[in-house]
C-alpha cells in the first residue's frame, strides 16, 4: 500500500481546453500533473501497480465554499497514471473519495491492491 499526499487539483473546467478542434491539457492541468509526479517521487509513491486497485481519497478542501467532489477525480487519476503509481486508472475497481472535516487544501490518497 502506498499513502501520498497530493497538492489541490485544477477543476475539470481549467483542466481541458480545446485546441484546433481537439481536446487536450491545459497548462494549469500539465502543471498540476508535473506536482503530482514531483510529489509522488519525494514520498516514494511510484510503485507501478498492475493488478486490480482499491484507491481512498480524503480531500481537504481549499476553503468553505461548495464544491462537487466528483470534479476532482479527473485530474487525481490521470496524474497519477502519469506519475507511474499505476499502469492504467482502468485497474481501479474499488474507489472511495470523501471530504475531510477540515481546510487544507490537499488530498491524501492511499493506494492498495486487491
Amino acid at each position: 500500500m502506498i499513502e501520498v499526499t497530493l497538492p489541490w487539483p485544477p477543476s475539470v473546467n481549467n483542466y481541458w481546453r480545446t485546441f484546433q478542434g481537439r481536446m487536450i491539457i491545459s497548462a494549469a492541468g500539465r502543471l498540476y500533473r508535473k506536482a503530482v509526479a514531483d510529489q509522488v517521487l519525494v514520498q516514494r509513491g511510484a510503485k507501478h501497480y498492475s493488478g486490480k486497485l482499491h484507491v481512498v481519497i480524503e480531500a481537504w478542501r481549499p476553503d468553505n465554499r461548495k464544491r462537487d467532489l466528483d470534479n476532482l477525480l479527473k485530474a487525481v487519476l490521470d496524474s497519477l497514471t502519469h506519475a507511474g503509481v499505476w499502469a492504467d486508472d482502468g485497474l481501479i475497481i474499488d474507489l472511495r473519495i470523501y471530504w475531510a472535516d477540515g481546510i487544507g487544501g490537499m488530498l491524501k490518497v492511499k493506494v492498495s491492491e486487491v
